[in-house]
């Protein structure tokens, strides 16, 4: 059923599923050709941590679905698309609303078309950066995509 959700409807689901929800976490734009997100995660009092600045957790699961999210829907049905491995590295503390912007250019999906054209496995690290209201970041994430183009008996 998600699988072949438009963007504008996915954005709606997450921004009612629960671990978004109590985190604070809000999908601001999923772009309708699959090639950017836009994420916002919002200080609220539940979801800080004992400092008063934001949960660790929070900042990783802003941004923890959504490389897999537009390069599986950017390269269709045709691939297979998971997480494979992720990263996170914490600058400064989080405070105020805090926003991820994920783009997937057309230069990375001829890269993962051209290294699975026949059938191999490709791991791809994508980097994205949490930034404050001030433009200044505060977090660096990795996550790691392992992608495969399906057989044709599959397709």
């Amino acid at each position: 059923m998600l699988r072949n959700a438009s963007p504008r409807t996915l954005r709606r689901l997450l921004n009612l599923w629960p671990p978004f929800v109590f985190a604070g976490i809000h999908v601001v734009e999923i772009a309708d050709d699959w090639r950017s997100a836009e994420v916002e995660l919002r200080m609220r009092p539940w979801n800080r941590n004992y400092v008063g600045v934001h949960f660790g957790g929070s900042l990783f699961a802003m941004t923890d679905p959504f490389w897999m999210l537009l390069t599986m829907n950017a390269l269709g049905r045709g691939y297979i698309v998971w997480d494979r491995a992720g990263e996170i590295r914490f600058l400064r503390p989080g405070r105020g609303t805090l926003r991820a912007r994920f783009v997937l250019d057309d230069a990375v999906l001829d890269e993962l078309r051209a290294a699975t054209a026949s059938g191999e496995k490709h791991r791809h690290w994508f980097e994205t950066e949490i930034v404050d209201a001030q433009g200044e970041p505060v977090a660096r994430v990795r996550k790691q995509l392992h992608v495969r183009r399906k057989s044709d008996s599959s397709d």
